[in-house]
């Protein structure tokens, strides 16, 4: 941890104060990732205790949905408006700052006793999250050195493994101990804001964010139209992508049980390697987008991912568990480019932009939790299989690709 910051501060000091925007950042870069790792492992802490939430308070369902929404709604809906001011008044600080909203929703958390309590909490929680991702997604895109796919996916990537660790920590220390265990994971706060209070000095220092504001003041080219009309492409490719995703990870250890009897242990193995070539995928489209452009990544994701997810419903154990590795290999591919194809849409709003798109990640997340209990009907009325058949259209939704613009790749 000391040489990360270390190297972090080396990158800010006023030696150093030739900074350029053609030349990658690799510490701090690395350290919002390693943030973005802390933070989602946090949030992803909450919806794990529920049980142990709902049995210690009594709670009933719509409590438990109370405390979902809340966090929703401050982890979500404020981070187009996080971004949207930090574009208008730039607030280095807000970084360290939201993880101390973070740290105070942790406190709550282990100490609260009562419902009100856990939903300021969440609401707390939400709060740094939203204040998280925009500011982090700005920096890396600062400190990428012009290779913005390759920064956005480091970033994407540590958040995945957080993503993935919370309910495993959560399960390995805080439902053998109870509530207030919960306080250890206030030292994960605490190293957050540590790291994030050298990665805001860096962007004073170093006049980062100023370099990244001139560079927005050429824009992209293209009409007001043609740009709205691809973010709401780029938003509808998110929506396909992520909501399939999410029912393979929901669904795909059913299937395999149901379908080829494997034991839940095999099952889970098998998820792994899915969830593994989705990380995989993430941090390996962003430096392809940068070499030969975001487009072609987008379309590559869609002619790649949806065949083979129209096929994996009929085919045997070993298709399946190479198909579900290649199709997380490729559809994750495309988050990078997504999400920096939307930036170099709005340069000027790099902030807003990011929170719109993390935001709706978080919105899709609880639309996809729906649509699980939907689907989770419809199996119970039918079979897995046809779940996997029903999903499997999704991805093809990402033709709407084709009326994505061509704009300039950003000069550096």
């Amino acid at each position: 941890m000391s040489e990360l910051t270390k190297s972090i501060a080396a990158a800010g000091t006023p030696a150093s104060a030739s900074f350029s925007p053609t030349v990658l950042v690799l510490p701090v870069v690395g350290a919002v990732s390693f943030v973005h790792l802390l933070n989602d492992i946090i949030q992803a802490i909450l919806p794990a205790i529920y049980p142990m939430l709902k049995l210690d308070y009594a709670l009933s369902f719509t409590q438990i949905g109370l405390i979902t929404l809340i966090f929703q709604l401050t982890a979500s809906l404020l981070q187009p408006a996080v971004g949207l001011y930090t574009d208008k008044h730039p607030k280095p600080l807000l970084l360290p700052l939201g993880m101390v909203f973070t740290l105070l929703g942790l406190v709550l958390l282990s100490l609260g006793q009562s419902f009100a309590m856990l939903l300021l909490a969440s609401a707390l929680i939400g709060l740094g999250s939203s204040t998280f991702h925009p500011e982090a997604s700005r920096v890396a895109r600062m400190a990428s050195g012009g290779r913005y796919g390759f920064a956005q996916g480091l970033f994407q990537v540590g958040g995945n493994a957080g993503s993935a660790l919370g309910p495993l920590l959560a399960a390995l220390i805080i439902i053998p101990r109870g509530q207030g265990s919960i306080g250890w994971f206030c030292l994960l706060a605490i190293v957050g804001i540590m790291v994030l209070l050298r990665v805001s000095r860096w962007v004073v220092s170093s006049n980062a964010r100023l370099q990244l504001r001139s560079a927005a003041k050429n824009g992209n080219g293209l009409t007001v139209q043609q740009t709205r009309q691809a973010l709401l492409v780029l938003a509808l490719l998110v929506f396909s992508k992520y909501v399939y995703m999410t029912c393979l990870s929901n669904f795909y250890t059913f299937y395999l049980i149901e379908n080829f009897a494997v034991s839940v242990a095999d099952s889970q193995l098998f998820l792994f390697l899915f969830l593994a070539a989705v990380a995989v995928g993430t941090v390996a489209g962003g430096p392809i987008g940068d070499r030969i452009g975001r487009k072609p990544v987008i379309w590559v994701s869609i002619v790649g991912a949806a065949p083979l997810a129209l096929l994996l419903p009929y085919v045997n154990l070993a298709g399946a568990a190479v198909l579900t590795v290649l199709i997380g290999l490729i559809m994750s591919s495309a988050f990078s480019a997504i999400i920096v194809f939307a930036q170099e849409l709005m340069p000027a709003k790099i902030g807003m932009i990011s929170g719109v798109f993390y935001g709706m990640m978080f919105g899709i997340s609880g639309i996809s939790g729906i649509a699980a209990a939907l689907l989770g009907m419809l199996a119970d009325a039918t079979s897995i299989s046809t779940i996997f058949k029903l999903c499997a259209w999704f991805p093809l939704l990402g033709m709407l690709a084709f009326w994505l613009p061509r704009i300039p790749r950003p000069q550096t």
